[in-house]
């Protein structure tokens, strides 16, 4: 008899389900989002360091950089995976087109936040620049107060 193994390719979001089944914990969501950037940046201080303690051996300190680099990323992706797949689907609730109805500056107002939060996690994959850290940081920290009630 052969067996079949299946594998899936497909990537799976970690933030929570797309049931909904109503089970939410928005500061979860948000300490998982401040965990992901503080590695992010210790991901990157760690590169700069890295690069420069082994000048002697740049094959040790490539090797480690690019670990670090994938680290970075993967909790940029993580981050952005978040805001898209929890905040901006389930818990961000849309309000008509008409600035005059009642929610709507609040509805802006948070798609802008999450926003910034995807850019900055998009600038932190792209570059080193501690300043895009700094960014995702406050822009978390922007959103944050709204989800820690």
């Amino acid at each position: 008899m052969a067996g079949v193994l299946v594998v899936s390719l497909i990537p799976t979001a970690e933030a929570h389900c797309q049931i909904p089944c109503g089970i939410y914990d928005d500061p979860a969501r948000i300490a998982e989002l401040k965990e992901d950037a503080q590695t992010i940046r210790k991901a990157i201080t760690s590169m700069q360091a890295m690069m420069q303690e082994n000048e002697a051996d740049p094959l040790l300190g490539f090797n480690q950089s690019t670990r670090w680099v994938i680290a970075k990323d993967q909790h940029a992706q993580n981050i952005q995976d978040v805001v898209s797949y929890y905040f901006l689907t389930q818990r961000v609730k849309a309000v008509p087109a008409d600035v005059s109805m009642p929610g709507h500056e609040h509805y802006v107002q948070q798609l802008m936040g999450f926003h910034r939060i995807l850019v900055a996690a998009m600038k932190c994959k792209q570059t080193v620049d501690i300043a895009n850290v700094d960014e995702l940081d406050a822009a978390i920290a922007a959103v944050a107060g709204a989800y820690c009630e």
